[in-house]
Formats: C-alpha cells, structure tokens, sequence
C-alpha cells in the first residue's frame, strides 16, 4: 500500500506553532488565520493518525508523537527550502568578506553559513570573527564588505537585525558575595559588555574588581565555566551550564544589545542580498517560542 504524501505547508504549520507556543502566534507569523492553521494542524493529524499537540482550554504541549515529528518536520522543510532557493534565486558568484562580531550567536553562525554555502557555492565567504571596533575599522578601512556588530542606542547607520538581553552569568558554584567586591570577568576596554555591567554596578553602589580579562568571548565563557566570577554576556553567548543571575541576587538590570547590519551598498547588493536575506530568515526561525502554559483560549483551538 502506497504511503501518503505528507502536505509542506502543514509541517510548517505545525513547527511555526511548536516555536510560537500557540495557534494565534503562529498565525501571525504565517500571514493566515488562526483557524486555517487549527485545520492544516488537524488535516496532518489525520494523515499520520497521530495527535501531535496536547490541547486544553488552558494550555498546549507536544505530544510524545510530536516531539519526534518535530525533528523529521524540520529536516524537511530545510530541505525544501533548500531546494526551493536553489532553483529560484538567481545565482551569485564572488566573494565576500564578512566581519562578525565574536559574540553574535557564536553556537549558531556556523551553521547558518554552512546551509548558505550549500546553496550558493559559487559565493566564497570569507569570514573574519573579532571586536566590534576591530570589525568597524575592518570596514572603514575597506578591508570588509559586511559587518555584523553592535549597534549603539540612537545609531542609525546599519540595518538592525537583532535584539536580544544582556545576562549576568557565573558558574553553578560561584558564591556571590554579599558584602565584598563583585568578581568581574570581561572582555578589554572599550566593550559594550563591560561597560554596560560596570556602569550598572556604579549605579547601584555594588563594589567590584576585575579578576579576569580576555581578549575573546570564549575566554570570557571558560573564566566562566571555571568559577573565576562573574561576567555580562549576550543571551546568545551564555554558556551551556551557566547560571543566569539577576536582581534577585542583588545584580541590576541589563537591558538589551542591537545587532546590525553595516557595509550594504548599491556596489556590492548582488553578493550581499541572498546572504542578508538567508541570515534574516534564519534569525526569524530561530526567535524564542512563547511558554506554552497560560496560553489564551483561543491559542488551544
């Protein structure tokens, strides 16, 4: 007996909804409404026989089924995107040389630029990871066609493509020490990390002292790892293990980092549109799914 066709449009559905914890967000994201997202939903229930969301009035959750349906539903719609592209985007040949600053989604990049060299092999990348300053002088200098780094507050040279919170983190051990000077762990001067978290330990009167400085972000995560102290990272640059800290352990407030886009111009549009375009696609897929629990009624359609 012949298997059935599994619909795309329903497996991204159903993945739009797992990532936006809900059917209305989903639906936005989609461009559709919500009940035509409830019916590719139930039509894919349908086609393997399985329920694949646990929903009641008040919450919505994978089911066993899935969550293994998840991992199979996103290979596929990366491979016909993947296809998709190849055979419809114009074919670009070249080179590039991008700057990024170290921090920017530093687990995930190589990833986003290894699917693009798939679909674009004639386009060489040639990628230069450093310092915001270092990658800002990179450009100015003419030595870099793309950078991608922070953006100031107020700044409207670039193009923002990512906003995300700045963290407190320390190693599970750490003992924070509540009436001594905080130990500091941090990139070298200028560097919006480091000022950020002393210009907040100033306000707040909290004492501290830098014990560890290093000139990349992954020594910065290994003093972390290590228990040497506390340091500011991007949520994206936390390391897996850390601890997260906040007002509650007498740290302040943040706030957020902007990352952009600089160097886009009418001269170099051809080789720089089909990789900003495939590095914004893969930041929208990769936003934060909404808690699945307290979700409005609606959401549990």
């Amino acid at each position: 007996m012949a298997l059935p066709d599994l619909d795309i449009d329903a497996l991204r559905a159903f993945v739009t909804v797992a990532d936006a914890g809900g059917f209305t967000a989903a639906a936005d994201r989609l461009g559709r409404t919500q009940s035509a997202v409830s019916v590719k939903i139930k039509k894919l229930e349908e086609t393997l026989g399985r329920r694949v969301f646990e929903r009641t009035s008040r919450s919505l959750a994978l089911t066993h089924d899935g969550e293994l349906l998840l991992g199979y539903a996103r290979r596929m719609l990366d491979l016909n995107d993947e296809t998709v592209r190849r055979f419809t985007e114009p074919a670009a040949e070249g080179e590039l040389r991008l700057g990024v600053a170290e921090y920017f989604l530093s687990d995930h990049l190589p990833q986003v630029l290894g699917r693009f060299a798939k679909l674009h092999p004639r386009l060489h990348i040639d990628v230069r990871v450093g310092l915001c300053a270092e990658l800002v002088d990179g450009l100015e200098a003419g030595d870099l066609d793309l950078v991608i780094s922070r953006r100031d507050a107020g700044e409207t040279r670039g193009r923002a493509i990512w906003t995300e919170p700045l963290r407190w983190v320390a190693a599970p051990t750490l003992e924070i020490p509540t009436d001594g000077p905080l130990p500091f762990c941090a990139l070298p001067a200028p560097c919006v990390f480091r000022n950020r978290g002393l210009a907040a330990l100033g306000e707040a009167g909290r004492p501290w002292r830098v014990v560890y400085t290093s000139a990349s972000v992954m020594g910065v995560q290994a003093a972390v790892r290590a228990g040497l102290g506390v340091a500011v990272l991007s949520e994206s640059s936390v390391p897996d293990g850390a601890r997260r800290l906040g007002p509650e352990d007498g740290l302040p407030e943040l706030g957020t980092v902007e990352m952009a886009i600089f160097g886009e111009t009418t001269r170099n549009r051809r080789l720089a549109e089909p990789l900003v375009g495939f590095i914004l696609d893969s930041l929208a897929a990769m936003r934060p799914a909404r808690p699945p629990l307290a979700l409005a009624s609606r959401d549990a359609a």
